[in-house]
């Protein structure tokens, strides 16, 4: 399965870069790409909120990489086998096998999903009067933590929301504002340090190996715990690989294995890190895991499938141990890179460097014009949908809150994410999405803003619906005809 030795490169007699794809696919799923009238009638019924899109219109679903990617032949193999029992199956025996593998963990919770391993944790650690510092947030994160009364502050370093850079750890800590949040709150009101494997809000971005090791030494000097999210902890793998300092000829498993030496737990979305649904939880501390061992069967199911199908459970067995092979890994960050530098050598901002998770378009350049208080971020979303059939995700204002007075908490960075599920995707499809890209930004002036219909309280980007500010919409789509005729 491993890839030990250095990065092989494939060089085309031609002189191009191109991203090589180590499968074959064998079995294929039919695409629609609708006509851009329909895609607009779509886009009006789902509110111009692209997670309310039916999968019929949509032609590339770049919406997230969860749950979306493609599952290997070994992985389908191994569901035809599961064993249906619900109290100790022989399924879950090699799960448990799996993660002392892969992440040198001895106890493993399993959960539905991600989103249910943080309520668990949230529930068990958190408090009213404690914070939980972590270089970046994820939206059900820090749903869960605030809503179990604790506080989160978020200690980036100052290059983690430079659109255009070349530094190839944006997902790192800052040293020193971690000693002011443990100086401020006091060691014994944290209620744990989380590191986010690829920020996903920031473009993907990982942290690197050194930030991490002096992160635990500061954790462990002060007695706080430190918890991972390794949902992305593939790409973050990769990264460390290929751009730290004395990772290259490392085989994988041992970077890992390094990785997760430092942390005092960890927890997954397997529909991220193992290509299949579900979750877990996973620690070599027996009283950590002890303190939220009772919660799995009350909130998740028995503690041998914690809400997970046994055929979930061997097909995530098989996905992570596939997390060990590089050319598993490298697929999708070559893939994004690919399409990351060709739209930054047009002039198209887009996040860099590439990261992994997807393409991130910076919408508050791309549509300067469009005012936060509008949300450009979703009006992005909304254009592209409507000039490809490609189905993005907003990750800006629209996916943040608002505050005591009812004003937006106006997000960090305005970004239109494309997410790359592994192994999905064609060449010919990630430039048909540049192409279609290039034209909606050199038409940038005629896209408009959005305001609110109907905005739930809580995680209002799932299920909120929009509508366009003035008759934006009618004059992209009345360009798109003038420039592309009858085609699609």
């Amino acid at each position: 399965m491993e890839n030990s030795g250095k990065l092989s490169t494939v060089k085309f007699y031609s002189g191009d870069v191109t991203p090589l794809e180590m499968h074959k696919v064998r079995v294929v799923q039919k695409l629609n790409l609708l006509p851009i009238e329909e895609r607009k009638e779509a886009i009006y019924g789902a509110g111009f909120n692209t997670f309310l899109l039916m999968n019929k219109d949509v032609f590339l679903d770049m919406l997230t990489d969860s749950g979306t990617n493609a599952m290997s032949d070994n992985q389908v193999a191994a569901m035809s086998v599961a064993d249906d029992s619900y109290a100790g199956s022989a399924s879950y025996t090699k799960l448990e096998a799996a993660i002392l593998e892969v992440f040198n963990q001895n106890y493993f919770l399993p959960v539905h999903q991600g989103r249910a391993a943080e309520h668990i944790i949230s529930k068990t650690f958190c408090r009213p009067g404690s914070v939980v510092p972590m270089n970046y947030h994820f939206t059900t994160t820090k749903a869960h933590i605030e809503m179990a009364g604790s506080a989160v502050e978020e200690i980036y370093t100052d290059e983690a929301l430079k659109i255009k850079s070349d530094f190839p750890f944006k997902g790192n800590m800052d040293i020193n504002k971690l000693h002011k949040v443990i100086e401020k709150w006091g060691a014994e009101n944290v209620a744990y340090i989380r590191f986010e494997a690829g920020t996903n809000l920031i473009g993907g971005q990982p942290f690197s190996m050194a930030n991490l090791r002096e992160v635990s030494a500061i954790a462990k000097a002060h007695n706080i715990m430190l918890l991972m999210d390794t949902s992305l902890i593939n790409e973050n793998l990769y990264f460390i690989k290929i751009r730290e300092e004395g990772y290259l000829d490392m085989p994988i498993k041992d970077i890992l294995h390094e990785m997760m030496s430092y942390t005092d737990f960890s927890y997954f979305s397997g529909r991220k890190v193992s290509c299949t649904r579900g979750g877990g939880i996973c620690t070599n501390n027996h009283d950590i895991y002890m303190k939220m061992r009772d919660w799995v069967p009350l909130f998740e199911g028995f503690l041998t499938y914690g809400g997970m199908s046994v055929r979930e459970i061997e097909a995530m067995a098989v996905g992570l141990i596939e997390t060990l092979d590089f050319n598993v890994i490298s697929h999708s960050p070559t893939f994004i890179k690919y399409l990351v530098d060709a739209l930054d050598s047009k002039g198209i901002p887009v996040i860099t460097p590439a990261g992994g998770l997807g393409c991130h378009l910076d919408a508050g350049q791309f549509i300067a014009h469009v005012p936060q208080t509008q949300y450009p971020a979703g009006a992005l979303a909304a254009a592209l949908f409507i000039a490809s059939g490609i189905r993005g995700m907003e990750r800006g204002t629209i996916s943040s809150v608002r505050d005591e007075n009812g004003d937006d908490v106006l997000a960090d960075v305005e970004l239109l994410r494309l997410a790359f599920p592994r192994r999905v995707f064609t060449l010919s499809q990630i430039k048909y999405a540049e192409d279609r890209i290039q034209w909606l930004f050199d038409n940038r002036h005629l896209i408009g803003g959005l305001e609110w219909v109907e905005e739930p309280p809580v995680l209002r980007f799932f299920v909120g619906k929009l509508q366009p500010i003035g008759d934006w919409v009618d004059k992209l789509v009345a360009k798109f005809r003038q420039d592309f005729g009858d085609s699609l």
